[in-house]
Parts: structure tokens; sequence; C-alpha cells
């Protein structure tokens, strides 16, 4: 059993700033040289998530309307009260969808469905620099 660990950085824009990182988690996989096991990407941070979802406009809009009607935008935030810094709204996004992803893989290929994609989602309520940190573990 091997664990090899790799990050990488994704410049955001906040407000639900979406980002397909499917091709890098596969090229630190291929890199790896691992045939079979799993490989979990993590965001640390609290105003961030990682999940999958078809990487097309259509469905990243719908994935932005459903969030808002959770957790919107516009309503009172006791965190807002206490640290004034108006983003409440996206630590309750981000604790939604959570902060990691773990996805099975075999013969080097991650296994995804034909239309899934790895997707970092920013709900900060600024750009951010988020460091994404994947973790591949096999044999």
């Amino acid at each position: 059993m091997s664990v090899q660990s790799f990050t990488f950085q994704v410049k955001t824009k906040g407000f639900s700033d979406t980002h397909n990182i499917t091709t890098k988690v596969q090229e630190f996989l291929s890199r790896s040289k691992l045939a079979i096991g799993i490989a979990a990407v993590f965001v640390p941070g609290s105003t961030a998530s990682i999940t999958t979802i078809e990487y097309e406009s259509g469905a990243i809009e719908d994935l932005k309307k459903a969030i808002e009607c959770l957790a919107p935008q516009n309503i009172h935030y006791d965190h807002d009260a206490r640290w004034g810094d108006g983003n409440g709204f996206a630590h309750v996004r981000a604790a939604l969808l959570g902060p990691s992803l773990s996805i099975p893989f075999k013969e080097g290929e991650l296994q995804l469905g034909t239309w899934q994609q790895i997707v970092l989602i920013d709900f900060d309520n600024r750009p951010r620099n988020r460091e994404v940190l994947v973790q591949i573990v096999g044999e």
C-alpha cells in the first residue's frame, strides 16, 4: 500500500465560482503510477467545497440556484453578526457540500461517470487562492 500526496493552487473569484479540477487530479494519479485504490481530494478552509457534477454551464447554474435556495446570501446569519465579514452564507454552503471527496480508481483511471467531473466551488464573498490537497492511496 502506498500513499502519495500532491497539492496545487486554484485562484477563485468567490460567490460560487466553480472550477473543473478533474484533469489535475488525473494528472497526479498518472504520476503516482498506482493501478488501483482511492484518490482523495480535499480543500482546506471553511468556505469552499469539492463535489462532482457535469461541468456544463447549465448544470453549474442549476447547482448555484439550488444552493442559493438552501442557504440564501441575503438572510441574517449569526456568523455575520459576530464577525462582521458578511460570509455566513459561504460557511453554511460549504458545510452542506463538504470539503472533500474520495474517488476510486483502477488501471490508473479515475472511476467517474461519463459526464461526471470533480469541481471546486468557492462560496466566499471575495477572491481566494485555494490550495487543493490530493492524496492517492493504492497499489
